[in-house]
């Protein structure tokens, strides 16, 4: 059964300071509408704007994830964020009266706790999801960074992380159900080197940090004196010297609590996709920066998913743009090599064919005797041939011009094309044509499914000799 949208049942308030400001922030969660998403809300700001969280409209990663709309801007979304993917929240509007959302304990565990005090409200609309059906890999081989998605049946998360601490070490986190998100990531967090501190207070960065809501790293011993001149300097009191080891308010939730953070952190940034994912994702070191970067990736694969499942719609009683005689005089091909029996619609851009599928197809005697099915080769030619018309109009002459192959990129067949089967061809520019070589994606339905699809490269090239 699909699984509902959800929002939450009434409002709560979050009050708090901002890690990077230092000022006091009010972050209020309010129930919305189906299909609206997560919308942050600037009421500080003259008119009040709406900031949508999506990986498009972020700005800024710098120990951080901002986001910004008509110059409204509204920072370190990613714990609240992560907090609703955790709780498995669609729709929702959270109003901020300050720059940032604030920081809490450093974790998402006030967030959870204050959404859950909301209740949550099952919505009528079903939940969307993207399921990776093809893997999706961002690297970035000078910091070692890698994050990939790839085909699962359902979403799971791992997170490696080396920073050459000895404290810390290599560390691995990992969630294989998001209902155990608020046991297992939420409580985690955010952490600093010690030898990061000064830099970042220097850069107007941390002004609301302190040990209650942040861990620091001291990777070797520091002298009393320069433990107090940085404390002094961010006006926090004095710490304990240590050799080496982890300063925090309390002990720490897991021993592993700072790769839990930065997967906590990555599903946060993945939130600003705007639809939960089925797959297995993968990531190594990751940082708000290659998450979002990756989320951009995820974006541009639904898009692409939506646009190949778009199937396109034809009269059957209406007048052919092209009937079989037209299609001739744009075509050198004959029967039985003649794969189009009439062009539907055609435009500059785009062309849509269609082909019937007869069980007298010659190549049926062999492909398979027992088992009739179209070869895939023979349905990528119908879809060429049908191309070919597309650039065909583009000349004067077609008679004196034939196209040509340059190159079959993607091609991926979903299903059998067999005897009584209408196959609709679709060619589509993907760039205007240049010195005759043109660009071509390329699909072909039977009803409402994609048979096949892929990416068609060709030349128009004049004939030696014109008859």
């Amino acid at each position: 059964m699909t699984a509902k949208q959800k929002t939450i049942a009434r409002s709560v308030t979050l009050t708090g300071t901002g890690l990077h400001t230092g000022v006091h922030i009010d972050a209020t969660f309010y129930p919305s509408g189906e299909n609206t998403g997560v919308l942050f809300q600037r009421i500080d700001l003259p008119g009040q704007p709406i900031i949508k969280a999506s990986a498009d409209l972020v700005v800024e990663t710098a120990r951080n994830t901002v986001i910004e709309e008509k110059g409204a801007r509204i920072g370190m979304v990613e714990h609240a964020l992560s907090a609703l993917c955790g709780l498995e929240i669609d729709n929702i509007l959270i109003t901020v009266n300050g720059p940032e959302m604030p920081i809490l304990d450093g974790s998402a565990k006030q967030y959870i706790a204050a959404l859950v005090s909301a209740g949550i409200s099952i919505q009528n609309e079903d939940r969307e999801v993207f399921e990776i059906k093809d893997p999706i890999v961002y690297t970035d081989e000078a910091r070692g960074i890698e994050i990939m998605a790839l085909p699962a049946d359902e979403f799971s998360i791992s997170v490696m992380i080396d920073y050459n601490s000895e404290v810390l070490g290599n560390q691995f986190a990992s969630l294989s159900h998001i209902s155990d998100y608020t046991t297992q990531i939420a409580s985690s967090r955010t952490f600093v080197f010690f030898r990061e501190l000064e830099i970042l207070w220097k850069n107007n960065l941390i002004k609301g940090g302190s040990l209650q809501n942040a861990m620091v790293i001291l990777e070797k011993e520091v002298p009393q004196a320069e433990l107090d001149r940085v404390a002094d300097m961010i006006g926090q009191p004095r710490m304990q010297s240590l050799t080496q080891g982890i300063l925090c308010s309390g002990k720490l939730e897991f021993s592993n609590e700072p790769a839990r953070h930065k997967l906590l952190d990555l599903i946060g940034d993945l939130r600003l996709i705007g639809t939960p994912l089925k797959g297995k994702i993968i990531a190594t070191r990751p940082g708000h920066y290659s998450n979002v970067e990756f989320a951009k990736l995820v974006k541009q694969a639904i898009k692409k998913e939506k646009l190949r499942n778009i199937v396109p719609c034809y009269d059957p009683n209406a007048v052919p743009k092209y009937d079989i005689n037209r299609i001739k005089e744009l075509l050198p091909h004959r029967p039985p090599f003649l794969l189009v029996d009439r062009i539907i619609e055609v435009t500059d851009l785009m062309i849509l064919g269609l082909k019937n599928v007869s069980m007298n197809e010659p190549f049926f005697v062999g492909h398979f005797p027992d088992e009739p099915v179209m070869p895939g080769v023979l349905i990528v030619e119908a879809l060429a041939q049908c191309g070919g018309i597309l650039i065909m109009q583009t000349v004067d002459n077609p008679k004196e011009y034939s196209s040509y192959f340059l190159k079959i990129d993607g091609v991926r067949f979903k299903r059998k094309v067999v005897p009584g089967d209408t196959l609709l061809l679709k060619c589509e520019l993907m760039e205007p044509v240049r010195r005759g070589i043109v660009r071509m994606r390329a699909q072909a339905f039977v009803g409402s499914n994609v048979v096949a699809e892929g990416e068609l490269m060709a030349q128009l090239v004049r004939n030696r000799e014109v008859k």
